[in-house]
């Protein structure tokens, strides 16, 4: 049958549009597509996003319309863009075209301008959800309450568009971000980073630890920190304020995590100076950390002024699970 044909949508696939739309809404019980009482623009959609100042594009397969998606500036944010109709033929799934729908989608939002990318998807569509978190987006805000027939509620996703930028979780974000941090711990892991974990690292141990971190988030006792590159969730950095009571000024730096394939790009640094910010934030003044002896983590805390306390010979184990030493820093804030 061929690859699928990915380009601007044209009002005259407003039949397939209404067909896709309908079978991906029948795969979740009491979701009903009313197009002429609801969403009458699905007759001319193109137009529709065309006088928004948006843009609207078709997969497109054996005259079939197996994919859609599209996107238009916010009228409340002018720095932030909406992905939106993002649907995709059950058949078509696997094979990377909901990421190729998106993709397109993002870099248009890109290049009109837009610093932050926002979504909304109903609460019941749960194989969006995982989606759209393994490609960085977090949940953030309130649910959405729609007076449709399907009485839909729907969970705003979003992440910053372009740049380095490093953003701190709250709990439903941390939650939402789980898949993703796991993969990244798993990474890291792999190439032998000064952590907890010895490879080969199961990523459902790896969400496991997440997902302890995000209900530490909930409860006050950790800062959850991510650093995105153009999009793109590549680090984060945990501030644990669990400290004992005789301690309250006292925070520890865990887990700082940066995707092997995004580092020296300055993320690591930048997720350290957004710990300490937080630090001060909650009223601590002394940071303190531990990494292996000759890892990158050293020389980056090094050149960061943080002081070295000492080293314990063979504390932990490298990935050969040979004995390696550790040494321990602080910082006053």
């Amino acid at each position: 049958m061929g690859a699928p044909e990915l380009r601007p949508a044209r009002d005259d696939d407003a039949e397939g549009f209404i067909a896709l739309i309908g079978d991906c809404w029948a795969e979740y019980p009491g979701c009903v597509l009313d197009v002429d009482g609801e969403v009458p623009e699905l007759r001319a959609l193109a137009t529709y996003f065309r006088e928004q100042g948006g843009a609207l594009w078709t997969a497109e397969q054996g005259g079939r319309v197996i994919g859609m998606v599209g996107t238009r500036p916010l009228n409340d944010d002018d720095a932030a863009w909406e992905i939106c109709r993002m649907y995709v033929d059950a058949a078509a799934r696997g094979v990377g075209l909901a990421a190729d729908l998106l993709r397109t989608a993002e870099d248009h939002a890109r290049a009109a301008g837009a610093q932050r990318l926002v979504l909304w998807t109903d609460t019941r569509f749960t194989r969006a959800h995982g989606f759209y978190e393994k490609l960085g987006y977090v949940r953030q805000g309130s649910i959405r309450i729609l007076d449709d027939i399907s009485n839909s509620l729907e969970f705003r996703y979003a992440k910053p568009a372009t740049g380095l930028v490093v953003e701190a979780l709250d709990a439903a974000a941390a939650a939402s971000a789980e898949r993703r941090l796991a993969d990244l711990l798993v990474a890291c892991v792999a190439e032998d980073a000064s952590l907890e974990f010895l490879p080969p690292l199961p990523r459902d141990r790896a969400i496991a630890f997440w997902k302890q971190t995000s209900a530490a988030v909930a409860a006050g006792s950790r800062v959850l920190l991510v650093a995105w590159r153009d999009g793109v969730m590549a680090g984060t950095v945990t501030l644990d304020l669990a400290t004992a009571p005789n301690q309250p000024h006292v925070a520890a730096i865990q887990k700082l995590l940066v995707d092997p394939a995004a580092r020296r790009a300055g993320l690591g640094r930048a997720l350290m100076r957004r710990a300490e910010q937080a630090a001060r934030g909650h009223g601590r003044s002394i940071l303190s950390l531990d990494t292996r002896v000759g890892s990158a983590a050293e020389a980056l805390y090094r050149a960061d002024a943080w002081q070295g306390l000492g080293r314990i010979p063979g504390f932990e184990l490298d990935a050969q699970r040979r004995p390696c030493d550790t040494v321990f820093f602080w910082k006053p804030l």
